[in-house]
């Protein structure tokens, strides 16, 4: 009696620690030590980026194979802006990796935008020739200088075989 006690103690003991050891780990894909700048509750963005306009301007319509480019829709999402690949290779993200996501993005690298349910999607210029003839310069700009923070972006979503992008518009050079 003693015995099965003295194990029902220690099995009851284990059960806890492993149930406290994944709450730990639960953080999922938003690490509570990373916390982005502003609203942690992705509530109230810190501003807005992109512009509504037509799903495809007339650059990206006519770049499309017969004139034609994929399925898009229109949308805004609330998310962090983060540098894609270190979020994706690392975790990381939030205050703590504003200085490193600033110059990864400006040094080319892909800017992404991380939502509170841990969706990632790539943010990338939606107008197709000033994009491809480097005539879209404040994006990364913009980018770099609201990284970690959470914003609100409009633009067109596309999504193929799980990638999902959000093409922004309002960036041409003028």
């Amino acid at each position: 009696m003693k015995l099965t006690t003295l194990a029902l103690v220690a099995l009851a003991s284990l059960s806890l620690a492993f149930a406290q050891e994944a709450k730990k780990g639960a953080a999922g894909p938003l690490n509570p030590a990373m916390a982005p700048i502003g609203d942690p509750t992705y509530k109230k963005p810190m501003g807005n980026i992109g512009a509504k306009g037509d799903t495809w301007t007339q650059t990206t319509i006519a770049a499309g194979v017969d004139g034609k480019p994929r399925a898009g829709k229109e949308t805004t999402v609330v998310g962090e802006l983060v540098e894609f690949s270190c979020y994706l290779q690392l975790g990381k993200h939030g205050e703590k990796h504003r200085a490193c996501g600033q110059k990864c993005v400006a040094s080319g690298q892909p800017v992404g935008l991380l939502t509170a349910d841990g969706s990632l999607y790539m943010l990338m210029e939606e107008e197709h020739d000033p994009r491809r003839d480097g005539a879209t310069s404040d994006f990364r700009k913009t980018a770099a200088d609201h990284m970690a923070h959470v914003m609100e972006v409009t633009g067109t979503l596309a999504s193929l075989g799980g990638y999902r992008a959000i093409y922004v518009q309002g960036f041409v050079k003028k």
